[in-house]
């Protein structure tokens, strides 16, 4: 993680997350899967009023009563107690019995109607003669509770078909109302605010609009054992308002770095009127050119703090508004202005900054090529060398503190690109090497497809050897925020690459005269007609790689 030193805001502990299990009892209909949910009480202590699936805390009989149990040879002990405890709370809080006879005939109303709710189930089952039915139940998701609330849970998401000839009865203290629903429909009403649900409920609900059928549910979660997600939401402020996000979503990085503790303090709505810190030596300001090719608006950094002075990354076009905003935040301080390529929306702004700037800080990074386009020419003062390191220092009350950027160079995009490490809070600067949330055009003959990937592999083994956790990049919010996921982000996109790629040969294969106007509609179909014509040089890239690598092997 950066230095704690550069944190926003203070550490603290989160509250400590209890063991629990919840279960989803599916059913087929002829309309799709419906799940069964219950009203939480109105005076609980988490998700008053909520609609919810059945489950509750792990308690240590749970744990115990694994001989009374079903299991199948790939369930886990652990995952045989989750299974227990949710079979156990099914029953206690809405008479479902998960539980078959020593014959293997289902549990029916006769058994149900010789248990107590309120007595310790296993024993009771096991005096029946009752055998839990741990075998038919498979864990869905795993939940961790947000960061920032004051009752936290583990919970695995599990899920099972309901037994047939059963009903539903809730216990009329914890649970009241229960209801079969499809998941479609179970949204649509929240939205409406006719049935409250908590985030992680409605996430679950939206991933189960991908399955048909509850076997189609239950043979995907058979295949590994494993959750299909694991999720420990973070919240942020958008406008004015709590948004929470799962590891997936594109604000998730950005608010593990600001708030890593979870507290909610970080808009993330894009604006460009001020900049926006997202450590006390890191600053984000962001141009007002949104855009199809921009996002929200190239996003100028500011790495430094009033005692070191600042490095300026990627100013931006040449704006003045944008560029007296970026001055000011430093304070005038700026002891360097770096560019990560010379394409219109980065180095424009350099040569204006630097003008405001008294002493003049010097124009980094590396000149154009000649393959690059008209409107993309740029000549820094000084050319960087790869492996350079760029460093501030100054003296606190403390003793002194430095922040160094490491340049590599990484050509791809465009024949000039680098990307910066600071290194000793482990964030990559990725330019447009890396985008949030979109992947990066390639537009030969400045960008060229086998150099791109080969600078992935630089960014992985960097991100690799120096702990990097959180890529910043030109356009969109900040990547990463669980371990590995800066790394991982690379292999998946250069995973995503290649598999385009093969995407693009079985096309050319099929349609060998075919033109590129013919090739993009095929090779792309997934992507919005509007965005094909900027397909298309990416297109052109992966062909020129595709010719030369046959042309090597003739």
């Amino acid at each position: 993680m950066a230095r704690p030193t550069q944190l926003l805001h203070a550490q603290r502990a989160p509250v400590p997350t209890r063991p629990a299990a919840t279960v989803l009892l599916l059913r087929d209909s002829v309309d799709g899967i419906e799940v069964l949910m219950t009203r939480r009480s109105m005076t609980a202590s988490f998700a008053p009023g909520a609609y919810v699936f059945p489950g509750g805390g792990i308690d240590a009989l749970d744990a115990t009563s694994h001989g009374q149990a079903r299991r199948r040879a790939t369930q886990s002990e652990l995952h045989l107690t989750q299974a227990i405890a949710a079979i156990r709370e099914s029953f206690e809080e809405l008479g479902v019995l998960l539980a078959r006879r020593h014959d293997g005939a289902l549990a029916d109303h006769s058994d149900i109607a010789s248990l107590d709710r309120s007595r310790p189930f296993a024993a009771q089952c096991q005096s029946r003669g009752l055998i839990l039915a741990a075998d038919e139940v498979f864990v869905l998701a795993h939940w961790i509770t947000d960061r920032d609330l004051m009752r936290r849970f583990d919970v695995p998401f599990l899920v099972a078909r309901m037994p047939e000839g059963q009903t539903p009865v809730a216990d009329e203290s914890e649970q009241f109302e229960p209801v079969w629903v499809r998941p479609v429909d179970a949204l649509k009403r929240h939205r409406e605010g006719q049935f409250f649900i908590i985030f992680p409920t409605m996430r679950t609900l939206d991933r189960l609009l991908a399955y048909e059928s509850v076997n189609a549910v239950l043979q995907a979660c058979a295949v590994t054992e494993q959750p299909l997600w694991t999720s420990c939401p973070r919240a942020g402020l958008l406008g004015g308002h709590e948004a929470r996000y799962m590891e997936q979503d594109l604000p998730y990085g950005e608010l593990a770095l600001v708030c890593p503790d979870g507290q909610i303090m970080h808009a993330l709505d894009w604006q460009c009127e001020a900049p926006v810190s997202l450590l006390k030596n890191i600053m984000r300001l962001t141009a007002p050119n949104p855009g199809p090719m921009t996002g929200p608006g190239t996003n100028s950094y500011l790495v430094g703090d009033p005692n070191t002075g600042y490095i300026a990354i990627d100013p931006g076009p040449a704006d003045v508004e944008h560029l007296q905003k970026l001055w000011r935040a430093a304070g005038g301080n700026i002891r360097m202005i770096v560019c990560t390529h010379s394409h219109p929306d980065h180095s424009p702004g350099a040569a204006p900054l630097q003008a405001m700037c008294t002493p003049r800080p010097p124009i980094l990074g590396l000149p154009s090529q000649a393959s690059a386009r008209q409107h993309s020419q740029f000549t820094p003062e000084r050319a960087l060398a790869h492996q350079e390191l760029l460093k501030l220092s100054g003296q606190t009350q403390d003793g002194e503190v430095t922040h160094t950027l490491q340049v590599l160079h990484t050509p791809g995009h465009a024949a000039n690109h680098l990307c910066l490490l600071l290194l000793e809070d482990r964030l990559l600067f990725s330019g447009d090497h890396i985008l949030c949330g979109s992947t990066t055009v390639i537009d030969p003959p400045d960008g060229d497809m086998t150099l791109y990937l080969e600078s992935l592999d630089l960014l992985g083994a960097a991100c690799a050897q120096h702990g990097i956790e959180f890529i910043l990049p030109a356009h969109g919010y900040v990547m990463g925020g669980y371990e590995g996921e800066a790394a991982s982000a690379i292999a998946r996109l250069k995973a995503h690459r290649l598999q385009r790629e093969a995407k693009i040969i079985r096309v050319m294969q099929a349609l060998p005269q075919g033109s590129l106007d013919d090739w993009v509609a095929q090779a792309y179909d997934d992507v919005p007609e509007r965005m094909w014509p900027v397909a298309k040089r990416s297109l052109l890239a992966h062909v020129a790689r595709i010719e030369a690598a046959l042309s090597i092997n003739d």
